[in-house]
């Protein structure tokens, strides 16, 4: 029988990338959503992935979902954290609703998906979190204290569960992703995109494909001596 793959964010960019990867290496995987039911329907059409939809940011919200998900195709194996949503500004700027948004989606989010799938890992003996990180979370970002924030909590949070999980089966990584060709990055001005590509060591943004690749080795049978570890794919822009 198939192990089941949660995703969150798994509808577009690198979140659909990861669902695509996951299935083709035989996961039995479901897509989580928050935003458009259209792109939603659209995704499972193209993919043949069904999503479910609840925000990653809602605690019960998030305990009831996974049961629902559960229940239709077994216990999750799985968890890729990557859900995450941006709200850009400086410090003197940020609204306290952004500064708190981001938290809760992007690291609050890893939180709650663990809680409700890590428990049933331990038990069983075997699981694999991926949380989805940020180069951002490693080197900082002009106006982002908000982002940065939550993605430097992931990779200590990846190490502090990494370490609970070790000795049931159960591996906590994290991939800290550099600049990715996907929507987020699209809405950058050109100008400064421009700026940020010359930054970046072979010359090119990466693709959501190169970090789902990354997902599936790290959520695989042959990976289980690696746990609490970052893994950086950002084409050499921050060596960490």
């Amino acid at each position: 029988m198939a192990r089941v793959a949660l995703v969150t964010g798994g509808t577009r960019g690198i979140g659909e990338a990861v669902c695509t990867g996951l299935k083709a290496a035989g996961f039995s995987v479901a897509a989580v959503y928050v935003g458009s039911d259209e792109r939603a329907a659209d995704f499972t059409a193209r993919t043949g992935i069904k999503a479910w939809k609840f925000n990653v940011a809602d605690h019960q919200a998030v305990l009831d979902g996974v049961a629902a998900i559960e229940a239709e195709l077994g216990p999750v194996d799985v968890a890729v954290n990557n859900a995450g949503i941006t709200r850009d500004g400086t410090l003197l700027k940020m609204s306290f609703e952004a500064w708190k948004e981001v938290i809760d989606v992007n690291l609050g989010g890893c939180f709650n998906i663990a809680k409700a799938v890590f428990p049933g890992m331990r038990q069983r003996g075997w699981g694999r979190i991926v949380n989805i990180g940020s180069i951002n979370g490693q080197a900082g970002q002009y106006g982002q204290v908000n982002y940065a924030a939550a993605k430097s909590g992931i990779h200590g949070f990846t190490k502090a569960l990494a370490q609970e999980g070790a000795k049931f089966g159960v591996t906590v990584n994290a991939i800290a992703p550099g600049y990715i060709d996907t929507d987020m990055v699209a809405a950058v001005p050109p100008d400064v995109l421009e700026k940020i590509v010359a930054k970046i060591p072979v010359g090119r943004l990466g693709h959501a494909e190169e970090i789902a690749r990354a997902v599936v080795f790290l959520a695989g049978e042959d990976a289980g001596f690696i746990t609490g570890s970052t893994m950086s794919v950002n084409g050499g822009q921050h060596m960490y």
